[in-house]
């Protein structure tokens, strides 16, 4: 069936029983269903991610792996291999809704019509024979999608006589170490008649069996170079690989529902496990249907028949295994009558157990959730029956812990929103979580940098961008620091070749992966042995950076201190070591002995393009702001433990004091920091005292004095805001204090980078500026969720509409506007035990 046209849905409009309109929720991002987007941002460079618009809000447990629906229906993103990056739709993974209202019936799969592949004749119009839900149009509404995370809504109107709205979920739940982790999702159909005569719905979900699909079928994943430098490596998943599948029935206690089962090896190999599709089994008055198996190849009309006439699905329980070439889909289905004024409320779950997260050859790990439910990729059911049992007071949980946000309303609406919608990336960012082992308790775990950039955890990005995780869950932030303290000591010689020098026409520079006491720039890659084998990233010679020791260091002190389950001295202790290594070796960098590490000329820092040489205000601030914090490590760790530490505490003394005496000296023109002290680039640095905000943040003693401060960030408010395209951007990195380029071809220079924005608002509104930080991040906020990068928020933006570096890291910066805006102890749930039983 085509969809209504614009004169068709008027028509239906003029059908329909008037109803009260709906309002998304409070501090929740919202768009009419499947209106799509006039002028979108499109990608940087070619070689990078642009998976268009069409992003909504993940399902699924942090490192359980995760599904997105966007705001025109469809399920498209698919995360569930740890650290790799699927986009696609399924068509027949789907949710439908049928309707008789009187001698009216009406049925549509909650979707737009999917877009057919030309290239395969079979898949030119996907399930022909199913009706798909209209878009939204300029004039006409048929819905609204919003999205507050963990939580989203559909609500669709326009169409159907009944009013419908589902609220769906994953228990993402601050403090809580276990539900956190769980591979779900709950939707909540809410289903009301507001006619004056009764209605019969039928609610279907039908899903596509996807077990052993998500797995690397190219064994040497070979690594290429970008156009932009940086490495990535082949990812060749066995989507629509079918043979050996097969879907079941399945009743227990609580639950009715629908088993999806594929081959098995053993011991159990990635990608391998189980789908669920479940509802309760006490629905009162309400038909629950099955249909096992259903081809998907097809029009889909053996399934979409029978339901567009009587909201029937034909019943089956076939379970039999899939033959090379054939694809296997089931389909649950409940209908009920409701009448005049009734309403019903309707839970559905899928749930998945893929507990194996493979890397290198040989290597792999469990996924957390395993501690909780084994690791037999057996527990499908168990884990829906969990959520059927619980889903309620998960829910009360959500709005227990979003309520001080939502109900802060000195911070802009839009602000509270980004401040959980930004949370997203812990989900869907190809994030690790292992099970527990001796030293984990609550098990290994890292966040891509983002899907281009592929390597875990990279540290100068998390000084931004883990303050969520550092206010909500902070044993995971304990967890990536620690692994970080492993790693600093260790040692690889091999030879690699560094990106930036090709991208110059400087030819082959090789260096060593990992120096001894160099601070690593990342926990590796989901191609290799995260964790284990760091420094994944060769853009750059990781081992010459001059802010990692430092970033290192201030986030051990700042967990330590602001951790919301209370200060940890073991977990200070663990760190210790390493912190002292670091900053040691940095130190060989200073090298005209005048207290502060000389950068190098090639791009050291996080500003990975943008050469700075001699003292730079960036990595010299981090640098004095570090050293403090080590000192008061140092002291707490010899007063409270025992530990001796009189020597480090003498070396870091001086090295601060001769670092104070010549930061200023070197760098101060009487109005802002230079960025360094020997390349003479005249340019206002956006983000050049983050130390200062980082020491000032730790009640430090601060880097520069109040005066300083105040002034360079009133000239980076003129030259690099206010004088960028107005301040509708956001600020740019770096310009001449009138508010040119240096260089109109740049990059770095003349980006927005959406978390250093948010890191330095989080620094006006701790210096008092409280309304040039909500503008700052107003204007990125406004950029990301009206350019269609909602849910895929980039590192960078321009002012030609082009962004980089999508699903990035660094964004949850957001969350340092939120440390500087109250009491971090009024968010309920964070600092509830770390082990939650």
């Amino acid at each position: 069936m085509a969809p209504l046209g614009l004169s068709a849905l008027r028509n239906l409009l003029r059908r329909r029983p008037r109803s009260q309109p709906w309002t998304a929720p409070e501090a929740s991002w919202s768009r009419s269903f499947g209106l799509g987007w006039q002028e979108p941002y499109s990608v940087r460079y070619a070689s990078n991610l642009d998976d268009g618009p069409w992003h909504g809000m993940p399902f699924g447990g942090f490192g359980a792996g995760c599904i997105g629906r966007s705001s025109r229906g469809d399920f498209n993103l698919w995360h569930l291999d740890g650290g790799e990056h699927w986009y696609g739709t399924i068509p027949d993974c789907q949710f439908a809704v049928w309707e008789r209202n009187g001698d009216i019936r009406r049925a549509h799969a909650l979707a737009t019509a999917p877009d057919g592949d030309a290239s395969r004749p079979d898949q030119a119009n996907p399930l022909s024979a199913w009706s798909w839900y209209p878009a939204s149009t300029d004039e006409v509404e048929t819905g609204r999608y919003a999205a507050r995370y963990p939580l989203s809504w559909n609500h669709y109107s326009a169409v159907f006589a009944a009013e419908i709205t589902c609220e769906a979920f994953s228990p993402i739940l601050p403090g809580d170490y276990q539900r956190t982790s769980y591979p779900l999702a709950v939707f909540r159909w809410q289903l009301r008649n507001p006619t004056s005569e009764p209605l019969e719905l039928s609610l279907l979900l039908s899903w596509r069996n996807m077990v052993g699909w998500f797995t690397n079928t190219d064994a040497s994943a070979e690594v290429h170079f970008r156009d932009d430098g940086s490495p990535e490596h082949n990812y060749a998943p066995a989507i629509g690989n079918g043979e050996g599948q097969r879907n079941r029935a399945v009743d227990q206690p609580g639950l009715t529902g629908l088993l999806l089962e594929g081959r098995e090896s053993s011991p159990i190999a990635e990608g391998e496990g189980q789908w669920c599709l479940a509802v309760p089994d006490n629905l009162e008055a309400v038909q629950v249907m099955r249909c096992s198996r259903w081809d998907p190849s097809g029009d889909g009309a053996e399934l979409w028949e029978s339901f567009a006439a009587e909201g029937r699905i034909p019943e089956s329980d076939n379970d039999r295994a899939s033959r090379p070439g054939e694809q296997a889909s089931a389909a649950i289905a409940v209908k009920v009558t409701l009448a005049p004024g009734e309403s019903r409320e309707i839970p559905m779950v899928i749930s998945w157990d893929l507990p194996v997260t493979g890397f290198a050859s040989g290597t792999q790990d469990l996924r957390r959730y395993t501690d909780f439910f084994g690791a037999d990729g057996r527990q499908a059911v168990n884990i829906a029956a969990e959520a059927l049992r619980d889903w309620r007071h998960w829910r009360q949980q959500i709005e227990q812990w979003q309520a001080p946000v939502v109900e802060r309303r000195q911070l802009p609406e839009n602000l509270r929103m980004a401040l959980f919608n930004e949370l997203y990336d812990l989900a869907s960012g190809g994030s690790l979580w292992t099970a527990a082992r001796p030293g984990d308790p609550v098990g290994r775990f890292g966040v891509l940098e983002c899907v281009d950039y592929a390597w875990y955890e990279s540290l100068d990005v998390r000084l931004y961008g883990s303050f969520a995780l550092l206010q909500l869950w902070p044993e995971l932030d304990k967890a990536v620091l620690r692994s970080f303290a492993r790693a600093i000591p260790a040692s690889d010689a091999t030879q690699r070749p560094i990106g930036w020098y090709f991208t110059q026409g400087r030819g082959r520079v090789e260096a060593d992966r990992k120096v001894e006491g160099a601070t690593p720039h990342d926990l590796g890659a989901p191609n290799e042995e995260p964790f284990d084998a760091t420094n994944y990233t060769a853009y750059q010679d990781c081992n010459l950076w001059k802010d990692l020791a430092s970033d290192y260091v201030l986030q051990v002190w700042r967990t330590f201190l602001l951790a919301p389950t209370g200060e940890d001295l073991n977990f200070l202790a663990e760190c210790w070591p390493a912190a002292v290594q670091a900053l040691r070796y940095l130190k060989r960098f200073d090298v005209n002995n005048d207290g502060l590490p000389d950068n190098g000329g090639a791009p050291d820092q996080t500003f990975d393009d943008w050469p700075l040489k001699g003292v730079s205000a960036y990595c010299g601030a981090l640098w004095i702001a570090a050293l403090e914090a080590a000192l008061a490590m140092a002291q707490r760790l010899q007063l409270e433990l025992g530990l001796e530490t009189s020597q480090d505490q003498h070396d870091f003394s001086h090295w601060l004091e001769q670092s104070r005496s010549n930061f200023d000296t070197l760098l101060w023109n009487g109005e802002y920091y230079r960025i360094d002290a020997e390349s003479g680039t005249p340019v206002v640095m956006a983000d050049q005292l983050c130390g200062d905000f980082y020491a000032r943040l730790l009640n430090l003693p601060p880097v520069v004095s109040e005066a300083n401060s105040l002034s360079t960030l009133g000239a980076v408010k003129e030259a690099c805001f206010e004088r960028f395209d107005g301040g509708r951007l956001g600020v740019a990195n770096g310009l001449r204090r009138d508010g040119t380029p240096l260089d109109p071809d740049g990059t770095h220079p003349l980006e927005v980078w959406t978390g250093i924005n948010f890191g330095l608002a989080s620094y006006y509104r701790l210096m008092g500026d409280k309304n040039t930080a909500e503008a700052i991040c107003s204007s990125v906020v406004d950029q990301v969720y009206s350019g269609g990068l909602q849910f895929r928020t980039p590192e960078a933006i321009t002012a030609v509409k082009t962004f980089r570096a999508c699903h990035y890291l660094r964004a949850m910066a957001i969350w340092g506007l939120w440390a500087t805006e109250t009491d971090w102890a009024t968010i309920p749930g964070a600092a509830q035990p770390a082990l939650s039983s």
